[in-house]
């Protein structure tokens, strides 16, 4: 059996409506222990970026022009088809049926898949790279999202 070479990695970013203490975004923040730990049990996880060093990354990094309700979660899988798994069937489908609520809508994309060696640690730069880089040229290869993915596996070549 050939040892695992390559993970993809998910960067994910967004505006809240209200500060994570207001008690309109309660419903998120009440849940979000819950749905971290949900990804660390599931099939495929490898990591996930930690508060401490998420606050430490976005000191280098000027988020939605510095808007303190700006959030980011970054996160490692084994397969494409693990993290979807997470996403869509698992409960955080059900929170994120209800982004609305929380998140502003956005004019640009929000999240992006890309391919990385099985070991590397993403950085936040990084992971908006790839996002810029989705936006701009669309999906390829190796930068995709699971519009991409869901495309490319109905033709036969995920």
């Amino acid at each position: 059996m050939n040892p695992v070479t390559q993970h993809i990695a998910e960067l994910n970013i967004g505006q809240l409506w209200h500060p994570l203490d207001d008690p309109r975004t309660a419903g998120f923040t009440d849940n979000s222990e819950r749905l971290n730990a949900v990804a660390e049990r599931s099939k495929g996880f490898v990591w996930r970026c930690l508060p401490e060093e998420a606050e430490r990354e976005t000191q280098t990094v000027n988020l939605y022009d510095g808007d303190p309700c700006a959030l980011w979660t970054m996160s490692v899988w084994e397969t494409p088809e693990d993290l979807e798994a997470f996403v869509h069937r698992t409960v955080h489908g059900a929170f994120l049926k209800r982004r609305s609520e929380w998140f502003k809508p956005q004019d640009h994309k929000t999240y992006v898949i890309w391919t990385i060696s099985a070991g590397h640690i993403p950085t936040l730069r990084e992971g908006l790279d790839r996002l810029d880089r989705l936006q701009a040229d669309g999906p390829t290869k190796d930068t995709y999202d699971f519009k991409a993915l869901m495309a490319r596996k109905a033709e036969g070549s995920a």
